[in-house]
């Protein structure tokens, strides 16, 4: 047999997570229960250019696939900023800004915050956080429209063109000498020294109301989904990074569903997967992921883990992908080039990775153990959120119009000309 030039191993590798349930403690995700997200959202519509995001179903690819339905909420529609970041930032900017007024969030309104009196009220404020582009361009953005000030730092290797779209936001952007999570200490440092608010979707002790507040405002992202399924998921894939995105989509889906909850399957990039090398250890203990992780999949870029997340993500999460950045080229151009009848995505490469590691699940042979581990089957009704479009839109030319990152699984050297 030729040897393969790139095994299945080191394309895409499947952990089941060892703390499974039959049930769901309300409990545990009561911070994202309907009454709480429905008041989410209810301040998110309050901005003129509030959309919910499209919710396509991929009714020929889940056929080809083996599976009932396939499902995918396209943030790139979002507030017109390409992604789903900003969906956390507004709401947490605006509850900092409502304890500063000394107001309640169901007081106001965006257009409330951008008036002269409340602008005399909270003085001037400047915002910062550290960013690999997406959340860093909806605070920008955010900052911009309330007329405030904002400060973005970006960690080693991040993209010209996504530092540019925050530049043109008015923030002081620039990228740093280290990794993301070196660049939050960084920003937490910067904030303390000059007075800076700080709006962060990690935690750490002392800081945690704030990544809540963003993990509710992208729960409100699940509120939307599930106003538009005609039925409830079976399984949910979820891009990982620190945990808050995943953790916010799926606390509400677990609170709505308690006594069937979907499966919830954590996507990583092989060189940021703190969550899957989590569920490796036996005792499930946390484990954070150095270096500078180097990935196309910059979104997700992050080596620890937000703790309030992680409490309950390790509790309930089913298993965890850790995927090559091969994986998430696929996503991009499987998205980009639908079966006929099926709706085109565009996706980037933080939003793109679930679709890439389902279809590997479902079409290549030697994932059939995975698939087989992860409960999907031709009932499983399977729900992606596309979290980004083309960012960086010469990466995104040059990865599905040029084919950068081909799959090579199943390939041999001969044929690679290797």
């Amino acid at each position: 047999m030729e040897e393969e030039f790139c095994s299945l191993s080191n394309v895409l590798k499947t952990e089941k997570n060892k703390g499974l349930w039959s049930h769901v403690d309300a409990a545990d995700v009561q911070d994202f229960s309907e009454a709480v997200v429905e008041k989410v959202l209810a301040f998110q519509k309050t901005h003129k250019s509030y959309r919910a995001t499209p919710l396509r179903s991929l009714d020929a690819l889940a056929g080809e696939l083996g599976v009932s339905k396939i499902y995918v909420k396209d943030e790139s529609y979002r507030f017109g900023l390409n992604a789903f970041k900003v969906m956390g930032g507004i709401y947490a900017i605006a509850n900092c800004l409502a304890e500063k007024l000394g107001l309640p969030i169901e007081a106001l309104s965006f257009e409330k915050l951008k008036t002269k009196k409340v602008r005399e009220q909270i003085g001037d404020l400047t915002f910062i956080s550290a960013t690999d582009g997406n959340h860093g361009r909806g605070i920008a953005w955010i900052a911009r429209e309330l007329g405030l000030k904002s400060v973005i730092r970006m960690p080693k290797g991040s993209s010209q063109r996504r530092l540019e779209s925050i530049q043109a936001e008015g923030a002081d952007v620039a990228i740093s000498d280290v990794n993301y999570d070196d660049t939050v200490r960084i920003c937490e440092q910067m904030a303390r020294e000059n007075g800076y608010l700080m709006i962060q979707d990690t935690s750490w002790p002392g800081y945690e109301e704030i990544p809540l507040w963003i993990m509710q405002g992208y729960a409100a992202i699940a509120k939307e989904i599930s106003d538009q399924l005609p039925e409830a998921p079976t399984h949910i894939f979820l891009q990982a990074g620190v945990g808050s995105y995943a953790g916010g989509i799926s606390g509400y889906f677990l609170h709505k569903y308690p006594d069937a909850p979907p499966k919830i399957i954590l996507v990583e990039p092989n060189q940021a997967d703190c969550y899957f090398k989590s569920f490796e250890q036996k005792d499930g203990a946390m484990q954070s992921v150095g270096g500078d992780m180097a990935t196309i999949m910059a979104g997700l870029a992050c080596g620890e883990p937000n703790r309030a997340a992680y409490a309950f993500l390790s509790k309930y999460s089913y298993g965890a992908l850790s995927c090559s950045d091969d994986v998430t080229a696929l996503g991009m151009r499987i998205y980009g080039n639908p079966l006929r009848g099926d709706d085109q995505v565009i996706s980037g490469e933080s939003g793109a990775v679930t679709m890439g590691a389902l279809y590997l699940l479902c079409a290549e042979a030697g994932f059939a153990a995975d698939k087989n581990k992860l409960a999907i089957d031709d009932t499983s009704r399977i729900l992606l959120i596309s979290t980004e479009g083309d960012t960086d839109k010469q990466s995104y030319h040059d990865i599905v119009w040029k084919g950068r990152y081909p799959n090579l699984i199943g390939k041999s050297r001969d044929e690679l000309n290797v």
